[in-house]
């Protein structure tokens, strides 16, 4: 990627409105495309892009995401901070009725105001695996990708260079 890469919340988001219609043309271009192929041009943009991106300038991700959690992380974390999986849950997890864990606050309770995680070495799966470029699937996870296109300046930025790459537009 030889431009500097869009970090900007705010211009994402003016550039992802103004972009609609082009996007939903992209998912369905995406559907019929070699998902192989696709997933070694995600990986190798998410490889050259995520690195020119500081995740701490922007802390999006965990301002506006339902982080679930499981039943071992819910102990792991409670051992971190110093206190039990009870006291842990009632604190910080709201449970659903099929027993479904998730963070009870949103941005999340555990980051701090220059935007670091304070569990960071023990922070949930789902915040480990975000934005989750690297798994294989990426055609598969298409409502996923553009739910968060204008909510994180990786995904935004691989999206734009990928319609690029792979030829869906010009420039």
């Amino acid at each position: 990627m030889s431009a500097k890469p869009l970090t900007n919340l705010s211009e994402i988001n003016n550039m992802a409105a103004s972009k609609a219609a082009e996007n939903d043309a992209f998912r369905t271009f995406l559907k019929h495309a070699n998902t192989a192929e696709i997933d070694l041009q995600v990986a190798a943009l998410n490889e050259s892009i995520t690195p020119t991106i500081n995740c701490l300038d922007c802390g999006n991700c965990c301002k506006s995401l339902m982080i679930v959690v499981a039943e071992k992380e819910a102990a792991e974390v409670a051992r971190y901070i110093g206190t039990n999986k009870n006291n842990f849950e009632d604190r910080f997890v709201e449970k659903g009725a099929n027993g479904m864990m998730l963070l009870n606050k949103i941005p999340c309770h555990f980051l701090g105001g220059d935007n670091a995680c304070s569990i960071y070495p023990h922070r949930f799966n789902g915040c480990r695996e975000f934005p989750a470029l690297h798994i294989p699937g990426f055609t598969n996870r298409l409502f996923t990708i553009f739910m968060h296109y204008d909510r994180c300046p990786i995904i935004y930025n691989v999206v734009e260079q990928l319609k690029i790459k792979i030829g869906f537009i010009t420039i």
